[in-house]
């Protein structure tokens, strides 16, 4: 069975037509939207990264591009102090190996569907993808306002699918990210993958007593993409691949493991804000593989957890009888977060230089 396109069915929210304008920045592809609606007056500009779903490309965010800022700009003329506001712009590009960036098409495709490396590649393709948006957050002030006329204030992610867990790469590792949208996405790798493997009937799941004991650190989950897990992707950081057990996510680290987990979180986290969106009846990313570990930070942020300390916001929402799609409820949602984002967000937020 195909992929299906999560953005289908999704349509603007808004009839008002939007602005976008092509760069080339670092050698890649970039569409700038919502810069000509940008009052003359605003000094401050937030930006708004799209990143696509697998087998998509970055058109595929326009929809979403054209509802989030034509709501916000509706909501800035209906303001007194609207100069002090930021501005709103969005920015999309193809993710690694994705439409202009295509190399090899198998890449992108699953293990039914012939690729015996998809755990590796579709890994280090929204891994990449996260970098790619640190590379670009970096210089597209240069492009989009080369007299310096206007400052970016803040950076918001929202991602799709494999852009949603390239948004959870985002929101970890990039402190000028201070919000993320992940819809139908996962933070945890190893969960999803080993699932997959499971449903796909793997031989090096399958054949193995019991079965799926050895899957990790096998020819299709190797040990070096262990490795990799564990260093960038939020529950591989937090809770490692091949010790953790089901009791890690329902148990508080003991004193010394938070001795380490503290400073993390507050290095990847402090301070930001995450809305993560699921389907119920989403069967390729599935809740259920998100769900503990999602359970365990939940628990460490909530009041009297034991990262209280780090401020974090942790909306997550479960939409029933939805599958691997944004629904209109999903982006409506979105758009009232990132609005809440904004307002909460300083014109003049600080200045943070990028870990990548």
């Amino acid at each position: 069975m195909a992929t299906p396109n999560p953005l289908e069915n999704v349509r603007s929210q808004s009839p008002a037509r939007l602005s976008k304008k092509t760069h080339v920045i670092a050698g890649i592809l970039c569409t700038v939207y919502g810069y000509d609606e940008l009052l003359p007056e605003t000094k401050n500009v937030a930006c708004l990264w799209l990143l696509n779903p697998r087998l998509q490309t970055q058109a595929c965010m326009e929809p979403v591009a054209s509802s989030v800022i034509n709501h916000w700009n509706q909501r800035l003329e209906q303001k007194q102090d609207r100069h002090e506001s930021q501005g709103l712009i969005a920015i999309s590009f193809d993710q690694r190996n994705h439409g202009s960036r295509e190399i090899d098409p198998l890449a992108n495709q699953s293990w039914n569907a012939g690729n015996e490396k998809h755990a590796q590649d579709m890994f280090s393709i929204f891994h990449g993808t996260s970098l790619d948006t640190s590379q670009l957050i970096t210089y597209l002030p240069s492009y989009i306002f080369p007299s310096s006329e206007r400052h970016i204030s803040s950076n918001l992610v929202l991602g799709i699918s494999l852009g949603g867990h390239a948004a959870w790469h985002c929101v970890f590792h990039e402190p000028r990210i201070t919000t993320a949208i992940v819809i139908i996405g996962c933070p945890d790798y190893t969960r999803l993958m080993s699932d997959r493997a499971r449903l796909s009937k793997l031989e090096t799941w399958t054949e193995t007593i019991p079965p799926g004991s050895s899957f990790l650190g096998s020819v299709d989950f190797p040990v070096g993409l262990v490795k990799a897990v564990e260093k960038f992707d939020p529950a591989g950081m937090c809770l490692g691949v091949l010790s953790r057990s089901e009791e890690s996510f329902d148990q508080a680290p003991l004193p010394e493991r938070q001795r380490d987990l503290v400073p993390l979180l507050k290095h990847c986290l402090e301070g930001k804000r995450i809305m993560n969106l699921a389907g119920a009846a989403d069967k390729l990313v599935p809740y259920a593989q998100a769900e503990p570990y999602l359970r365990w930070l939940k628990r460490a942020i909530n009041p009297h957890g034991w990262f209280e300390e780090g401020h974090v916001t942790l909306e997550d929402i479960v939409f029933d009888g939805v599958g691997h799609e944004m629904s209109p409820d999903m982006l409506s949602a979105a758009i009232r977060f990132i609005e809440e984002s904004l307002e909460s967000i300083p014109a003049k937020s600080r200045k943070t230089a990028s870990r990548i």
